[in-house]
């Protein structure tokens, strides 16, 4: 079976990879020709995942999937939330949105937090949606090096250790991603057999 993750990113490409083994083809945005930047205008995570599948639906004809992923962190109010990827602005800057996300947390001795991800899945003309939940705390200063995103100062519950300082199977095990990724897996390896 070949299908399409519906992003540029290739560190989630090389996670994805990881945690599927070698049942399933991924193709990356590049091997289908893909070189736009997708659609990510929705208030929800739901709603970009599913507006960026549907994109490479529409415009290239494969089976895809896309995910959205935000960082909630309770003193903030759910904050940046939908939109972690950009939270300082454009261009982009891990650095930059950790930086910020540090500044307004401040002192506050309420660090709890949780990393989301919605993966939408579409085949054919089905719709399906994966869901994966990481609780955890923001840490007042970087540790680690791996990971990417705001990796390095979150530590996930019942961890010592950021996801920035997890290998990535041991990140897998336990991250947000991982678990919508299990759910996509488990449903694919039905719907092959």
């Amino acid at each position: 079976m070949k299908i399409c993750f519906a992003t540029n990113n290739q560190k989630k490409i090389e996670e994805v990879k990881a945690a599927l083994g070698n049942d399933v083809e991924i193709l990356s945005l590049e091997e289908i020709g893909c070189h736009e930047e997708l659609p990510e205008t929705g208030d929800t995570l739901e709603h970009n995942a599913f507006q960026k599948a549907q994109y490479v639906k529409d415009h290239y004809g494969v089976d895809c999937f896309a995910d959205d992923t935000g960082l909630e962190v309770d003193a903030l109010e759910g904050e940046p939330g939908v939109y972690s990827g950009r939270y300082a602005g454009e261009p982009r800057s891990d650095e930059r949105n950790i930086d910020l996300l540090l500044k307004n947390l401040g002192a506050s001795s309420n660090r709890t937090a949780r990393f989301k991800t919605v993966i939408a899945l579409l085949i054919g003309d089905e719709k399906y949606k994966f869901e994966g939940i990481a609780e955890g705390e923001i840490l007042k200063e970087r540790i680690g090096s791996g990971g990417f995103g705001y990796d390095p100062i979150f530590k996930p519950d019942g961890f010592s250790k950021t996801f920035a300082e997890l290998n990535m199977e041991e990140k897998n095990a336990i991250s947000h991603r991982g678990k919508a990724v299990r759910g996509l897996i488990n449903f694919l390896n039905q719907t092959k057999s």
